[in-house]
C-alpha cells in the first residue's frame, strides 16, 4: 500500500517577505528532491481541501477562529505578532494546510493509504487554542488529532513532534485529553522558552542542549518508545519539523537526514506493532532549504 503525499498550490501563496524563513521555496525544495531522488514516483498524491470551520473550532476556540479568519487582508499585511504575518493568500494556504491533515486522516482511516504526509505551509504547532504565533496561523496537527478523535472515535492517539522549537501550542490543546499522549524533543532553552517546566502526564517532553548531535539524541529519545509501546495508540501523528538539521541556521542541534530516517522507522514500528502502520505526518519547521528536501525524502524513504 503506498504513502499518500497530500499538498496544494494555495500553501505556496502564502508569503510573508522576501526576509523571512518560512518561506514558499521550502516545499519547491521538498518537491525538487523528490525528483532528484526518483521518490515521487513511489507516492500517491492528493490535493488538499481547505479545513471547515466547524473542524478548525474542535482544536481552536470559537472566537479565535471568527477573529483570524475576519482579519484577513484583502491587501498589504496584518502583523499577528513578532514574525507573524497575514497577507491576503495566508488565510486560504492556512486553511488549506489544516485540511491536509482532515483528509490525511480520511485516507489513513479508510484504507486507501498506509501512512500520508502532508508537504504543506504554514506549520502549525506553535498555534494554540486561542492565538497564533512562530510562523502558525492554526494548528495542523491539532485539527488532524481531533479529526481522528471525534470522527473516528479514537481512545489513544500518539503525538511525535521532534521540530528543533516545542509543539507548545498542541502540548495546550490537549493537555487535558488522556487520549492524547504527546512526545517532543526541543532545543532548549530556544523559542518558544517552554517545556522544560513540571508538564501535563499525557506530555513527555525531551529538551536538547545546543549542538547536541545524532548518537546522543538518539540515547534521550529512545525512552519514548517503551512509553508509546505501553500507551499502545490506535493511531500515530508525527509533527515533522527538520530544523534541527546542522545545516539549519535557525537553530543549533546537529542532526542530519540519517537521524530523521532513524526516529521515522522507529516510529513506522511502533505503529506497525499497534495500530496497523496508521500515521499521518504533517510538515512543520526546517529552513536550509537543501537539507529540508533531503530530511523529507529520508523520511519518506522510512515510511514506505
Amino acid at each position: 500500500m503506498p504513502v499518500t503525499f497530500i499538498e496544494s498550490h494555495y500553501c505556496l501563496l502564502h508569503d510573508m517577505g522576501d526576509d523571512h524563513p518560512e518561506s514558499p521555496d521550502r516545499l519547491h525544495s521538498i518537491s525538487d528532491q523528490l525528483i532528484a531522488s526518483g521518490l515521487e514516483l513511489a507516492l500517491q498524491y492528493q490535493d488538499a481541501p481547505p479545513a471547515s470551520l466547524a473542524q478548525l473550532k474542535r482544536a481552536h476556540n470559537d472566537d479565535f477562529v471568527d477573529s483570524l479568519v475576519a482579519k484577513s487582508p484583502k491587501e498589504g499585511k496584518v502583523q499577528l505578532d513578532d514574525d507573524t504575518f497575514m497577507m491576503p493568500h495566508s488565510l486560504n494556504a492556512a486553511l488549506h494546510a489544516a485540511g491536509a491533515g482532515v483528509q490525511a486522516v480520511d485516507t489513513v482511516m479508510k484504507e486507501q493509504s498506509l501512512a500520508a504526509f502532508c508537504s504543506v505551509r504554514p506549520p502549525g504547532h506553535h498555534a494554540n487554542a486561542s492565538a497564533s504565533s512562530g510562523f502558525c496561523l492554526f494548528n495542523n496537527i491539532a485539527v488532524a488529532v481531533c479529526h481522528a478523535l471525534e470522527q473516528y472515535q479514537l481512545k489513544r492517539v500518539a503525538i511525535i513532534d521532534f521540530d528543533v522549537h516545542h509543539g507548545n501550542g498542541t502540548e495546550d490543546i490537549f493537555k487535558h485529553d488522556d487520549r492524547v499522549m504527546m512526545f517532543s524533543s526541543f532545543q532548549h532553552p530556544f523559542y518558544p522558552f517552554s517545556g522544560d517546566e513540571h508538564t501535563n502526564t499525557n506530555s513527555v517532553n525531551i529538551p536538547l542542549n545546543a549542538g547536541i548531535k545524532g548518537e546522543e539524541y538518539r540515547s534521550m529519545v529512545s525512552p519514548w518508545f517503551d512509553t508509546l509501546n505501553t500507551f499502545k495508540p490506535e493511531m500515530v501523528f508525527i509533527s515533522a519539523g527538520f530544523d534541527a538539521h546542522r545545516e539549519d541556521e535557525l537553530a543549533h542541534v546537529m542532526l542530519t537526514e540519517a537521524d530523521f530516517e532513524w526516529l521515522t522507522q522507529k516510529i513506522k514500528a511502533i505503529a506497525d506493532e499497534h495500530c496497523n502502520g496508521r500515521i499521518v505526518s504533517m510538515l512543520e519547521g526546517g529552513y536550509a532549504l537543501s537539507a529540508l528536501g533531503r530530511s523529507v525524502v529520508a523520511h519518506l524513504k522510512a515510511l514506505l
